[in-house]
């Protein structure tokens, strides 16, 4: 029976923390038990509690779930009867405020927060209540009864501001312009630091919050923490020992900068942060089976990846995503960047049913994209104003069908990577194999085939040679099989055509949208007409697309806009969207993308809501520190790896993250920035460290993407498949955003799935037994027993860039015993999978 004890602590312990937010691995297998085993790797991946940034974000998405899934039905179907606006109401029950949804009516309490089988609003809508039926007019959809469910399943919240939902509210634009969110930048001069301890500008400002809150900063973090923090910030890798050692003993006054510069110069950056982007752009590698496409997805992928790389400037990243189509100084390689609305999710419209049910279908779509524009770059959440004017921030409805006919007047098509002229041919071979495929396809269904004989009649005479049925059928299959190689034979040809094979990107190009009847009744089905130029929408009543007001021209928000400014003029509009969100609303584009890169390596936005910067969202906690950066950002050409130098290279960045006493007494979220938070990988750099520890890391940029499960998959996770509707259980159990919706940030959970994952899956198993092999193989020696401690401590370096312990080096003696000469030993496995299990490779210190 062989027992691993393996207890490490973390160089850097924290003092009064919650112990399950240490980043520190205690553990003990015994190897008789696979139970004890799959416990014992479990409990070590269990990580810290979730932060109050992620509750905030949780609150902020149940409160729009509310406004986007179930205000409108309520308002459909409940408010005529159960509101304060109601002529008459019925049965004692309003339901246009918390407090009278708990106080309930006639017949009690609505509902039971958190519990919708106790909940009388729910049991009614399912017509199981003999009494009462609700609403009265009709059930509601399965799907409508499900949003109302989940919204009391998650506690039914509803936003605090007054007794009433239904009172009318003028928005009150030159009131909205006054909001934080909405002002021109200010410059602000940063408070002078007279104990030296700021490095730039970012410090000055934190520190003076830090004094304001009777804090002060921690030590800076020692080399090998920093390099470690710095090299996962930039590039999602772990550094190598010898790139440790190197910065470790570089005690020039220029070593970090120099660091910096090459995380920054490495091609890994663009892999680290443009997976950071694909989580807002909802990527897929996958379209629709319907759309038929042949477009590349990861076209769009690499495009985001390369102008990362390149530090293409942030006004000129959006437009481009937006419009390089319309612009004069790009050319076909940068149209994959329309990839982000090229790659917008559709849904099946069934084009039997009456058009009134696919023109809801069609609105659903153009909502989709409204919020993911608004949520991507202003931080706005524009598509809740598509019922009704927006609750809280100063958005109308005309705003939202404003921007809603830009993409009612923008069609999702493919184009190649080469000019028009020279694709032409190719593209018209295309449209020719295309129709003789379905010739083809005809044709092979109508084969000659045998029939039954008929019974001979002895009385008639045998029929002649040529009238024999065999030779027949035979002559037929003959003819037959020609003409099908004969269409073989010009689909081959025609796919020879020069640049046939050329790559075809995912674009948009502009083309108005309508949804009409295929006949003169409703009952005969539906068309989708794609008209030349573009549409402006009319109001949709209460969002239904089949109720319609008057017509709103495509133009830009009006609390963002010159009182003076003029609609969208040319085309769709979409070149002028993508000018007023970089020009027009250049502070606030500023503000959010600075407050995502800030996120991105302190795990906490300075608005812990990052993709609402509106009333519901949070208020920044730095406000002049957050205006100063977006400022500053502007100045330097809207430099991004700019802004990555000025976060890095900040005192406030470079502070240890172990915890003192009296700041998690006064400040235990650390929303003052008294010390670094401590951060678990994602599931992305969390799987490439085990590839490159084990020495299979596959570096290659770009390319298709292969199946993340797939057991030859050695490439970084960016490259691995992701499909809209079937989400491999891999990314789903490790907190993988699913790509039908923009996503703002990562939330992490801790599962026994997790553990599992650690204990069972081939792919860290197999990533265990390569680990052995890599440091025995880099030992010199003719006998790897005799050269144990340097291979563990070589392991230790490989995989948490440091040395082990004593005790460390005893511990790997002990368990490994006579085994430690052979590294495909069992032993060395389960050794290894544990130390992959562990705390110390799943957090960032």
């Amino acid at each position: 029976m062989r027992r691993l004890d393996i207890a490490r602590r973390a160089t850097h312990q924290p003092v009064g923390e919650h112990a399950s937010s240490r980043c520190w691995f205690e553990c003990r297998i015994r190897c008789f038990s696979a139970a004890s085993h799959l416990l014992l790797l479990a409990l070590a991946a269990f990580c810290p509690l979730l932060p109050a940034v992620l509750l905030a974000e949780t609150a902020e998405a149940d409160l729009e779930y509310f406004e986007r899934s179930v205000r409108p039905l309520l308002h459909k179907h409940c408010y005529e009867c159960h509101s304060a606006e109601s002529k008459t109401l019925q049965g004692g029950l309003m339901l246009d405020s918390r407090e009278a949804l708990l106080r309930g009516g006639d017949s009690g309490p609505a509902l039971v927060a958190g519990k919708p089988d106790e909940s009388l609003l729910v049991t009614v809508l399912h017509y199981n209540n003999d009494d009462i039926q609700m609403p009265p007019r009709g059930k509601l959809s399965t799907s409508e009864i499900a949003a109302i469910t989940e919204w009391v399943r998650r506690g039914a919240p509803l936003p605090d501001h007054g007794a009433s939902d239904t009172a009318p509210r003028a928005v009150d634009i030159e009131a909205g312009r006054r909001f934080w969110s909405f002002q021109p930048l200010g410059h602000y001069e940063p408070p002078q630091d007279d104990t030296g301890w700021s490095a730039n500008r970012v410090d000055r400002f934190v520190l003076a919050a830090m004094r304001e809150q009777g804090l002060s900063p921690s030590p800076e973090a020692d080399r090998r923490t920093l390099i470690r923090r710095l090299a996962f910030d930039l590039t999602g890798l772990p550094p190598t020992p010898e790139e440790v050692r190197e910065f470790v003993a570089d005690d020039s006054p220029q070593a970090l900068e120099r660091l910096v510069q090459r995380l920054l110069d490495s091609p890994a950056y663009g892999e680290r942060w443009g997976r950071q982007w694909l989580d807002l752009a909802r990527y897929t590698d996958a379209t629709a089976s319907w759309l038929n496409g042949t477009g590349q997805a990861h076209l769009y992928r690499d495009w985001v990846v390369q102008a990362l790389n390149d530090d293409l400037p942030y006004d000129e990243f959006v437009r481009r995503q937006l419009a390089t189509d319309c612009l004069e100084h790009t050319g076909p390689g940068d149209l994959p960047a329309l990839g982000f609305l090229g790659l917008s999710p559709t849904y099946w419209k069934e084009l039997k049913l009456p058009a009134e049910i696919i023109k809801v279908i069609v609105a659903d779509e153009w909502e989709e994209r409204v919020d993911v524009v608004s949520r991507t770059f202003l931080g706005l959440t524009v598509a809740c104003a598509r019922c009704h004017d927006h609750k809280f921030d100063p958005i109308t409805t005309r705003d939202y069908y404003a921007l809603a006919g830009v993409f009612a007047s923008t069609r999702m098509s493919e184009k190649p990577l080469i000019p028009a002229s020279a694709y032409e041919p190719a593209r018209l071979a295309r449209v020719e194999v295309e129709r003789l495929a379905a010739q083809l396809a005809t044709l092979k269904k109508q084969a000659p085939k045998a029939t039954p004989p008929a019974k001979l009649d002895p009385a008639m005479p045998l029929p002649p040679l040529e009238e024999d049925p065999a030779r027949a059928l035979a002559a037929q299959q003959a003819v037959h099989a020609e003409r099908v190689a004969g269409l073989e034979a010009k689909i081959a040809e025609l796919k020879k055509t020069e640049h046939y094979d050329a790559p075809l990107a995912h674009v948009v190009m502009d083309e108005s949208l309508y949804v009409v009847r295929a006949g003169e009744t409703m009952d005969s089905g539906t068309k989708l007409e794609y008209r030349s130029g573009a549409r402006d929408l009319p109001l949709f009543i209460r969002g239904n697309p089949n109720r319609t007001g008057e017509v709103i021209p495509r133009r830009y928000l009006e609390v963002l806009s010159a009182p003076e400014a003029e609609g969208f003029r040319h085309g769709s509009g979409r070149l002028e969207l993508a000018e007023a969100i970089t020009r027009q609303s250049a502070p606030l584009a500023a503000r959010v993308i600075v407050n995502r890169i800030w996120l991105g390596h302190f795990g906490r936005g300075l608005v812990e809501t990052p993709s609402n910067f509106g009333q519901l969202g949070a208020r920044p906690s730095h406000p002049q520190l957050l205006d100063d950066l977006a400022e500053r950002l502007i100045a330097n050409g809207w430099s991004l790896k700019w802004l990555h130098r000025e976060l890095v290279l900040s005192s406030t960045y470079r502070q240890s993250s172990a915890g003192r006493a009296e700041g998690l007494k006064t400040d235990p979220d650390n929303r003052w920035l008294w010390r670094m938070n401590r951060r678990r990988l994602d599931f992305e750099s969390w799987r490439d460290s085990m590839l490159q520890a084990s020495g299979e890391l596959d570096r290659a940029l770009g390319g298709a993407a292969t199946k993340v499960d797939d057991p030859a998959n050695v490439r970084r996770t960016l490259y691995s498949a992701v499909h809209r509707r079937e989400m491999p259980q891999m990314l789903q159990i490790h907190d993988f955003p699913a790509p039908i919706a923009h996503s703002p940030m990562r939330v992490a959970t801790t599962t026994p799935l997790q553990g599992l994952y650690v204990l069972n899956s081939e792919f860290v198993g197999q990533r265990a037994r390569k680990l052995p092999l890599r440091v025995l193989a880099e030992q010199p020696g003719e006998q790897p027993a005799e050269e144990l401690p340097a291979a563990i401590d070589r392991l230790y370096h490989v995989l948490y860039q440091r040395g082990a312990t004593a005790a460390e080096q005893q511990l790997a003696r002990d368990y490994l015993g006579a085994d430690a000469s052979d590294p495909q030993s069992k032993a060395w496995r389960q050794y290894a999978q544990a130390l992959l299990g562990s705390n110390e490779f799943l957090f960032v210190d």
